[in-house]
């Protein structure tokens, strides 16, 4: 079925936009106006597409944000628990979210579940908005006919994951915000004040200058007359690290670099460790094998240090042996991991001790957060206040020598 993408006025003079699937532009008319739309513009998205595709040369589909998908998967697990049929339970999502490319993909979807199609076969279409390890949780739920079960879960998993990123990322904001303040202040010193300062020295040829006062200057002088150069490098230098990371063996190295870093390093363990226990016991629960779990989970990680250690993991296990013993002769997991492993494997229960695992690991990133946060502050401001401490040592110097030379 069509889909065809509309801006018209709702009766209350409102603009609205928004996609509408019908088998003919006639029949969305309608659709619409009975919804009490007047129709300002209507086009085939399809067709807009491929002329759009045809005048750039290439086709992206937009990423959509974890926390629309979350409430999408649950808003469709909460549909189809209610025996509304797949494709009703579609179509009624596909209007609901108000992400466009979200919306647009489920009346894809939909359209290609009505035809007969599979529904992870379907989401497969669209690798940008739904994950791999999405697509394999819906897979397993269509084989075993549990599908709204699978559902719940993953809109769990997408809500938990989309929780512990946002509190990392507004925990870091604070320190971010102060120390580009900082630099910005240090940035307006150097450029437009000790440059002044500096005119009054110039009239005084027999004062001398102390050593440290005339590194304020030079520096000050290289930032005022060559700013853009200043600039240019520190641009240049963060694109080439950015290139450098996509590179095969500068990923590994950076990967391995990041895990000892001070501060960071051990949170950025405990981010992956949580990812790893979180999302595999999210694919046990919903009825994926051992072996596709772990080798979508190794990409989850997003550390090939952690990686390496989940395919000789993998490895073990398809060879009859257990899991723990490769995870632990990595080193990248902590004992209590690797105790927990073990006994989940012995007893049967590991689905249930991963996910222990996990909300001890989420509860540590966030105190991790918070005490870095708390920690953050205070150095940038100690910095802060060191520089410009030594600025004015240097300018006040020179200062009181000017007042005994001109008494």
């Amino acid at each position: 079925m069509p889909i065809f993408e509309y801006r018209g006025l709702t009766k209350d003079g409102k603009n609205t936009k928004g996609v509408v699937d019908a088998d003919s532009l006639r029949a969305a008319k309608l659709k619409l106006k009975k919804d009490g739309i007047f129709v300002v513009n209507l086009k085939d998205k399809k067709k807009s597409q491929e002329t759009g595709e045809r005048k750039k040369g290439v086709t992206k589909t937009k990423n959509v944000p974890v926390k629309d998908i979350a409430l999408m998967t649950r808003q469709l697990a909460t549909l189809i628990k209610a025996n509304i049929p797949l494709v009703d339970a579609l179509g009624a999502v596909s209007e609901q979210v108000e992400n466009p490319v979200l919306s647009e993909a489920l009346a894809d979807c939909r359209n290609m579940v009505n035809e007969g199609g599979t529904l992870h076969k379907a989401l497969g279409k669209y690798p940008n908005v739904f994950s791999n390890i999405y697509i394999t949780m819906v897979e397993a739920g269509e084989a075993s006919g549990t599908l709204d079960v699978i559902l719940i879960r993953l809109a769990e998993f997408t809500e938990a994951q989309n929780e512990l990123r946002s509190k990392v990322q507004s925990a870091l904001t604070y320190p971010l915000v102060m120390l580009s303040v900082t630099l910005l202040l240090l940035a307006f010193l150097f450029i437009f004040v000790v440059p002044k300062i500096v005119s009054i020295f110039d009239n005084f040829p027999q004062l001398k200058l102390p050593w440290y006062t005339v590194v304020v200057i030079d520096f000050s002088g290289i930032l005022v007359n060559y700013w853009w150069l200043v600039l240019g490098i520190g641009v240049g230098i963060y694109f080439l690290f950015q290139n450098w990371k996509k590179t095969p063996s500068g990923k590994t190295k950076w990967d391995a670099i990041s895990l000892k870093l001070p501060l960071f390093g051990e949170m950025n363990r405990l981010v992956a460790v949580s990812r790893f226990t979180r999302t595999l016991a999210t694919l046990l629960n919903g009825g994926v094998p051992m072996l596709n779990a772990l080798a979508i989970v190794r990409n989850v990680v997003d550390n090939d240090q952690i990686a390496v250690a989940i395919d000789n993991a993998r490895s073990n296990i398809s060879e009859g042996e257990s899991i723990a013993g490769p995870l632990k002769k990595s080193g990248q997991f902590p004992p209590i991991v690797i105790h927990m492993v073990s006994i989940g494997e012995k007893t049967g229960e590991l689905e249930h001790m991963l996910v222990q695992v996990s909300d001890a690991y989420d509860f540590q990133v966030r105190n991790k957060v918070e005490s870095l946060t708390s920690l953050m502050g205070p150095v940038v401001l100690i910095i802060m206040g060191g520089v410009i401490g030594v600025i004015v040592f240097a300018v006040m110097m020179p200062m009181f020598e000017l007042t005994n030379i001109a008494g």
